[in-house]
């Protein structure tokens, strides 16, 4: 079985640019902080669908 994986999406400039794997026991959206090398700054980063 392969693992599903969903993006995790800049919440400033809204790139892409984390994958993550999908676990289906988490019910609402990941949010983590992370580098964003566009904004250049450490920014939320949301799960995409």
């Amino acid at each position: 079985m392969a693992v599903k994986k969903v993006a995790l999406a800049c919440s400033v400039c809204g790139s892409r640019n984390y994958m993550v794997a999908k676990k289906p026991e988490r019910m609402t959206r990941l949010e983590v902080k992370k580098f964003c090398p566009f904004c250049g700054h450490h920014t939320i980063h949301r799960e995409t669908m």
